[in-house]
């Protein structure tokens, strides 16, 4: 990840909440090869004591599973909606075409519990992702035996986080008239451009004050 004034939050509070926001991420290690593991999974967060943690579980006897257990120095990446930039909507031309996307990479230390820290996790998941009380797919609405037969699958953990970088790369750079005519064509497009779009567009009035 790279560091670019330009491309940054100016509150922290801003990056916090997008992780928040995108809570599915990209959890990467290296198992005792030196070699890469990575996993997907969806995380809380706790706040203890001023330190900031992130909670899942993930399969048993799976490699990242076994390369957590032997290098618990671990990489959260959270994403959201990212889009093509094309240069011929700068008002400068013969420039390179880019892309704007928002991305916080979180270092941590992961450390696995045991079940009873389990259990607990998947009632407080299943309340949070449902935001139903009613919600059959509660933990605590569902029979016990078929929750405790299957968490011999799969494990808790915690993540107490070290470090947290982003790059939020919304056209910061770029002269008024060009940052306009980019999100004007991102618009046009796709999800992920009209994301983008509504993205910068919330920083415009701080890039380019009256």
């Amino acid at each position: 990840m790279y560091h670019l004034k330009h491309f940054k939050a100016s509150e922290q509070h801003d990056v916090l909440e997008f992780m928040k926001a995108h809570p599915f991420i990209t959890l990467c290690g290296v198992d005792s090869n030196a070699q890469p593991v990575a996993t997907h999974v969806p995380v809380l967060f706790e706040e203890r004591a001023g330190k900031l943690y992130l909670m899942a579980h993930i399969m048993r006897k799976q490699d990242h599973t076994n390369a957590f257990e032997v290098q618990p120095n671990v990489l959260a990446i959270f994403h959201g909606a990212h889009a093509y930039v094309s240069a011929s909507w700068y008002e400068t031309k013969n420039v390179a075409s880019t892309w704007n996307y928002q991305a916080v990479h979180a270092k941590g230390i992961l450390k696995f519990l045991d079940d009873e820290a389990l259990y607990a996790l998947l009632v407080k998941l299943t309340a949070h992702f449902e935001n139903d009380p009613h919600s059959p797919a509660q933990v605590k609405k569902m029979d016990e035996t078929y929750i405790k037969n299957n968490m011999k699958a799969i494990i808790a953990f915690e993540i107490e986080l070290t470090d947290i970088q982003h790059v939020f790369k919304l056209s910061q750079n770029r002269d008024q008239k060009s940052f306009d005519q980019i999100t004007d064509k991102l618009k046009e497009n796709g999800a992920d451009s009209k994301k983008i779009a509504e993205e910068m567009l919330k920083l415009r009035d701080q890039i380019f004050p009256s």
